[in-house]
């Protein structure tokens, strides 16, 4: 049986291995926590173990960190996986069962800003589908304000955005 440490950073790079995309740090968490397998400081020493390790990658987007398995990662799983009971694999297969959609959908669609001069912001919104990009616009605005009004509703409006321009270019 592994070290409960062991154990977090296995279900950790597991659950990484079952996806496509990258998780957020409150996704990871999300699942880890509801099943009271531990708590938060030692999903995040788990967390920055694996990184430090070279066994994820992070990203951030507007504060919020975005895990990928490395392939020495999907290595250490693929070689470890027999450490993790198949009671916690099967939890973990269920939850990405019912909320793959919810998962999917809060990674590939992204927008993030950054200021561009003195009086203009540039926003960039994207939507991401198996590593490729289906969508990658940048807008020029003259607020803060707005670029952070964008970047809110870029997650309930990219799906009609892009219908919207591929309905007028095709």
């Amino acid at each position: 049986m592994a070290e409960p440490l062991t154990l977090y950073k296995l279900i950790i790079l597991y659950m990484l291995d079952k996806v496509n995309f990258p998780l957020t740090n409150s996704q990871i968490s999300e699942f880890i926590l509801d099943k009271g397998y531990t708590t938060y400081f030692h999903i995040q020493e788990a967390i920055n173990q694996l990184i430090d390790s070279e066994l994820l990658e992070m990203s951030t987007v507007r504060n919020s960190s975005r895990y990928r398995i490395t392939p020495k990662g999907e290595e250490t799983i693929h070689y470890f996986q027999n450490e993790i009971s198949p009671e916690i694999q099967e939890e973990i297969i269920e939850f990405f069962n019912s909320h793959a959609y919810e998962l999917r959908n809060e990674v590939s669609t992204i927008a993030d800003y950054y200021k561009k001069n003195a009086d203009e912001y540039e926003v960039r919104c994207q939507v991401i589908e198996r590593q490729s990009y289906l969508i990658d616009m940048t807008l020029t605005v003259p607020t803060k304000e707005a670029a952070t009004t964008i970047c809110s509703r870029w997650q309930e409006k990219s799906q009609e955005i892009y219908a919207h321009i591929m309905g007028e270019l095709l």
